[in-house]
């Protein structure tokens, strides 16, 4: 193994990694970490597994700690094979993959993506839902969302899913179900005028007239109690279909919350991703320079901090009572992970970490507070991770 010094790293993210306990070899596994993609259920055969092998002249190796999930060589592209063009494959890092199987989602459940971009694990969760159920997406940046709503569409499971570009620490909307005031459908539109219509990207000029109107009044940033949410998808069954704009943007009482909000909750915070080695090596392109001011800068660290706390905190209080939330960084510093967790834990009393009952055969480490996790390259073969699994309890 490289020492520090040999790895190519500046001297003050050295510093970083040793203040936080981070072992600075994992950035020499850049050559030997594999890429990984998600085959979409049902949708290639054994054979078609072999045409893949063909086309990327490499074994596709089956990950057998996580049903679906196959490893290429770190240096294999994907964006070219016909699979991937064709909507049968993503690229996800396997560690990611592990977050949304810790929610444990079931066909049904009423699912929450509060940091939704770049969108591979909604569509890993869109698919664990089956026919029923749905998932609400949610990011800040517009343009990451639209990302995720290409990706939703090109694999063809948007029909359940809904999105926000809405600020996670603020997002207030709960599902739309059977124990809510609103009914979606046919019947709920019955003697209304405006409601929502069948979902098309061909909106009216003046609608998406005043849609830019509202986005420029507000910056890129939502600000709440000016601007709602802005809703830029809904499937056909995601609940949204005949619902006033009233109704859809009716904020829930505490106590309907706790009955009616979502089943699983994911919290996969913005940090400052030191634990994925190919953003890390990016720098090397950006100027190890942009590092010191995203990584390094303390004042931005400590704003990062505050603002995990505040999504997981949102998160939660969407969560309804007997469900369950997972946390997940890709930093590896106990600043982003395990200290977030402890002072969550001290200021909500209904919070409880779980157990990750799937985790029993993970290639991965037990992180600083028991029944947390973490990946990293050396030793899970994956990017690096952090998981805390919380379940909400009864007052």
């Amino acid at each position: 193994m490289e020492e520090a010094s040999e790895i190519g790293l500046p001297e003050a993210f050295l510093d970083f990694l040793k203040e936080n306990g981070v072992d600075p070899s994992i950035y020499t596994t850049a050559d030997s970490t594999p890429r990984y993609i998600r085959l979409k259920p049902g949708s290639v055969s054994e054979a078609q597994v072999q045409q893949l092998e063909a086309e990327f002249k490499s074994k596709l190796e089956k990950v057998g700690w996580l049903p679906n999930f196959y490893s290429l060589p770190p240096q294999i592209h994907i964006a070219n094979s016909m699979a991937y063009k064709e909507g049968k494959i993503y690229g996800i890092d396997a560690a990611s993959g592990a977050a949304v199987s810790a929610l444990n989602v079931f066909e049904g459940d009423h699912v929450l993506d509060l940091c939704a971009a770049p969108g591979a694990k909604l569509c890993m969760t869109l698919d664990l839902i089956g026919n029923s159920g749905s998932v609400t997406g949610v990011d800040v940046a517009r343009h990451r969302l639209a990302a995720c709503r290409t990706m939703i569409q090109k694999y063809a499971l948007g029909d359940r899913c809904r999105l926000f570009v809405a600020d996670g620490t603020t997002f207030s909307l709960i599902p739309v179900m059977e124990c809510s005031d609103s009914k979606s459908g046919e019947f709920a539109s019955k003697g209304k005028v405006d409601v929502f219509k069948e979902w098309t990207s061909k909106r009216p000029w003046k609608e998406r007239k005043n849609a830019k109107k509202a986005r420029e009044g507000i910056g890129s940033q939502l600000i709440p109690g000016i601007q709602d949410p802005e809703l830029i998808f809904y499937g056909q069954h995601s609940g949204v279909i005949g619902l006033s704009r009233t109704e859809l943007y009716k904020i829930a009482c505490d106590t309907e919350v706790l009955k009616c909000g979502y089943d699983k909750v994911l919290v996969d915070a913005e940090c400052t991703h030191d634990g994925s080695i190919r953003h890390i090596q990016k720098f090397d392109h950006w100027g190890w320079e942009t590092l010191e001011r995203r990584v390094l800068d303390a004042e931005r660290t400590d704003s990062l901090t505050v603002l995990q706390f505040r999504l997981l905190s949102n998160g939660f209080r969407l969560l309804k009572v007997g469900g369950s939330l997972v946390y997940s960084t890709c930093s590896l510093t106990a600043a982003q992970n395990e200290d977030v967790v402890e002072q969550f834990l001290r200021e909500n009393a209904s919070a409880e970490l779980q157990e990750i009952d799937a985790a029993t055969n993970w290639p991965c480490k037990s992180g600083g507070i028991p029944k947390t996790l973490r990946f990293d390259p050396l030793t899970s073969q994956t990017s690096g991770l952090f998981v805390a699994k919380f379940t909400k309890l009864a007052s």
